[in-house]
């Protein structure tokens, strides 16, 4: 019975998360708690980046939801949580590993959706500075950017 409702309890919160990841990089990010999030548009020495405290700030809840969930057997919370945890998953896929290549897996996956993301992230670190920026989510991207990619994508085919 609870996985009649936890499963697309989970997908959903999975997809809200990219409205909360787009406002939370957008206003929080680029506002409030920019000097945390300046080296990643400002590169600085070393593997680790200030910016990865944000891991910590979504992780927390995610914890949260999935530990007190469970001791008060509220599992509404245990699948929101793991909606948070399977988010934050895919955001190191794809943001850290593919887009930014901090570890040497998945470099080349030639489709034009991950294309357009590759796109619409650099558009976004053409600003170095907070202000001004664009293209603030992680997975969905602009429809201009998809359907550049996948004309590019058509054409080397074609030949």
């Amino acid at each position: 019975m609870i996985l009649i409702w936890g499963i697309p309890l989970v997908i959903a919160t999975f997809f809200f998360m990219e409205f909360v990841a787009w406002a939370t990089h957008k206003y929080i990010m680029h506002g409030l708690l920019w000097y945390l999030h300046k080296d990643h548009h400002q590169p600085e020495p070393g593997f680790f980046e200030k910016n990865d405290a944000f891991f910590l700030i979504f992780a927390i809840p995610s914890w949260l939801g999935i530990m007190l969930g469970m001791i008060y057997s509220y599992y509404v919370f245990v699948f929101i949580g793991f909606g948070i945890a399977v988010y934050g998953f895919a955001y190191f896929l794809i943001h850290d590993v593919f887009i930014h290549r901090r570890a040497n897996w998945l470099k080349q996956i030639n489709h034009p959706y991950f294309m357009a993301l590759r796109k619409a992230h650099k558009i976004h670190h053409k600003k170095r500075e907070k202000e001004d920026g664009e293209c603030f989510g992680m997975l969905l991207v602009p429809p201009k950017f998809y359907a550049d990619a996948k004309k590019s994508f058509l054409n080397k085919l074609s030949k």
